[in-house]
């Protein structure tokens, strides 16, 4: 059951607590200066951190609120192109359809300054309309990616964006794209999957969501070789640990020598086993906290995992939160890494111990 404070920029956009007013004036007074424009929503967000870390909220349910934020922007940007091309004569969508967001923003872990990473599902229509009604969702994507980039949520460097043709065909088209990629072991292609099984529906008609789930999952028992890469790209992108169970970071683009890419070597391990194994088992969840549940609920975990495994997934989570937030209120934009040299010894023990639970967790997702 999710929190009532998932309320907060839900369709409704209200909040009913059991708090003395007190608590909740700050918090109050900070949605009454919501940003109007779209170039000051990115500002806005590291404030809405601060306020809610000021409530004692956990830096996972931050996570979520701040995704549910995105949402509600992709909304907006979304209703706001539709309108604009009404008025310029385009019409109404010529069929149903329905926007995926994916990554961390489809898991709702989304932290400070994400990228976008969307998907545009349509339902089928005949061939000869092709270019009339793809024309229509170009134009929409277009509009709707360039708002959010306008709102501090940049166009993804990988072009995965519905604004591109790979990322946005009808659900047919999506199903047998996914038997030809499931079909292989290419890493690109594994790559994108990545990316594209993390998702959520965020606008439209959310049956052509479901319905291409459900053709993934589908696909699962004769994607042997699929999966093996999946498997194979652990190593890819390995925990920040020497062969010695010592921090040490990657060193790819690291601003200084004590950088070690938080979310790279340490949350993104994490999710890509909890992902392997999900289709493994056939795990309809998506964000790390459920997948960790129902893994569990299964008997997919030993006793106790799941309970250590959320446990680290929340301190690193709060561990790259706060760091971020630092950079934001400073001079720089938040990005994914810490300074091992402002880590305490109690700090770096936890982080090793933290680190070294996925790693037997990658272990669990290759063998079985």
């Amino acid at each position: 059951m999710d929190s009532v404070w998932r309320e907060l920029f839900g369709q409704q956009r209200s909040l009913e607590l059991q708090l003395p007013s007190a608590l909740l004036e700050p918090l109050e007074r900070l949605l009454e200066q919501a940003p109007d424009s779209w170039d000051q929503a990115r500002d806005w967000q590291p404030r809405l951190v601060r306020t809610l870390q000021q409530l004692s909220l956990p830096g996972w349910l931050i996570a979520q609120l701040l995704s549910d934020h995105n949402d509600l922007l992709y909304r907006v940007a979304i209703e706001e192109s539709m309108e604009a091309m009404q008025a310029e004569g385009w019409g109404p969508a010529p069929v149903r359809f329905c926007v995926l967001v994916m990554g961390s923003g489809g898991r709702h872990e989304s932290l400070l300054h994400p990228d976008q990473d969307n998907a545009l599902i349509l339902e089928d229509y005949p061939l000869e309309r092709h270019n009339e009604i793809d024309a229509w969702f170009r134009s929409l994507s277009d509009r709707f990616t360039a708002r959010l980039d306008q709102a501090g949520i940049p166009y993804c460097k990988g072009d995965v964006m519905a604004s591109r043709p790979l990322w946005r065909k009808p659900i047919s088209e999506w199903k047998e794209q996914m038997r030809l990629w499931m079909a292989t072991r290419r890493v690109k292609l594994v790559q994108l999957c990545n990316i594209l099984f993390d998702f959520a529906p965020v606008y439209g008609d959310a049956t052509l969501a479901q319905q291409l789930r459900e053709a993934i999952q589908a696909q699962v028992p004769t994607a042997g070789l699929f999966l093996h890469e999946m498997a194979e790209l652990f190593d890819e992108s390995p925990v920040a640990l020497d062969r010695f169970e010592r921090l040490q970071g990657d060193g790819k683009d690291a601003p200084h020598p004590n950088a070690l890419n938080l979310k790279r070597q340490g949350l993104l391990p994490l999710t890509a086993a909890l992902r392997l194994l999900a289709l493994k088992k056939g795990c309809p969840e998506v964000s790390c906290r459920a997948r960790l549940a129902w893994l569990d609920q299964a008997g997919v975990l030993q006793a106790g995992q799941a309970r250590v495994l959320t446990e680290v997934f929340e301190r690193l989570l709060d561990r790259l939160l706060q760091a971020q937030l630092k950079r934001a209120e400073g001079e720089g934009l938040p990005d994914n890494w810490i300074d091992q040299a402002q880590l305490d010894d109690f700090d770096q023990r936890q982080l090793q111990w933290d680190l070294k639970q996925i790693r037997t967790l990658q272990q669990k997702a290759v063998s079985l």
